[in-house]
């Protein structure tokens, strides 16, 4: 990377610049302050703009959504975010079910709690192994290297052809419909806002097989790996 070249720095926030679901702290605050004054900031994100916006502590920054499917920009006259683009797909939940169904039967899965399926409104989908409604320390213990859903994960991506599979969080997989995914989505921005490639570094820490980083990090896109969103002071260390 040559870092004179870069404009802008976009990134994950969950385990990356934050703990998974916890608000942003002081440090990493006064971080992306000392960033902003030398580049532009983005945040590519799997979850809803405004839950980013508001974990953020409502940071002042851009932020891409559901995988590209949202986008909002930051409004300094209103301290809040507008929303630029918020689309949505219709899903074949028949077909959805009777997949999710077919995987739980051939490997085990067929107890959960709550729901089979979790959709949400932009057409996303997670496939939840415990289920919708699955305790929280039970999700942590399931898988948490990932081995167990990586066994599978090719078998899913065939079977949801249509859709970009990443195995999301500690026990599901999340597919979003195609081609919306964090470099779809960050390569979008870049011809809607005039920068190359070259310019650009992205900080994540899920480019493993199968994590919703990993389309970023296997592209032409300068990228600075975490493993621990504790240490996102000194991986930028190098853009300051």
């Amino acid at each position: 990377m040559d870092v004179s070249k870069i404009k802008l720095v976009a990134m994950d926030l969950d385990g990356t610049l934050t703990q998974h679901k916890e608000q942003l702290d002081p440090e990493h605050k006064a971080t992306l302050d000392k960033l902003s004054k030398k580049y532009k900031l983005l945040m590519v994100g799997a979850g809803q703009t405004r839950r980013i916006f508001n974990q953020m502590n409502r940071y002042p920054i851009d932020i891409i959504g559901n995988y590209g499917l949202q986008y909002a920009r930051y409004n300094k006259e209103t301290c809040d975010i507008d929303t630029v683009r918020d689309l949505s797909f219709d899903v074949d939940k028949d077909y959805i079910e009777k997949t999710v169904t077919y995987f739980r039967n051939k490997y085990g899965f067929t107890e959960y709690r709550g729901e089979n399926v979790e959709y949400h409104t932009s057409g996303c989908i997670t496939f939840p192994i415990l289920g919708t409604k699955a305790i929280q320390e039970e999700k942590l213990a399931f898988d948490p290297d990932r081995k167990k859903r990586r066994a599978f994960y090719d078998e899913v991506v065939t079977a949801f052809s249509n859709y970009n599979v990443f195995v999301g969080g500690s026990s599901s997989f999340d597919m979003s419909p195609k081609p919306y995914n964090k470099y779809y989505a960050l390569d979008l921005y870049c011809k809607e806002n005039g920068y190359s490639h070259e310019e650009v570094v992205y900080i994540g820490d899920d480019y493993g097989l199968g994590g919703n980083d990993e389309s970023v990090y296997k592209s032409d896109f300068n990228y600075l790996t975490i493993d621990d969103y504790r240490d996102f002071t000194k991986v930028v260390a190098e853009l300051l």
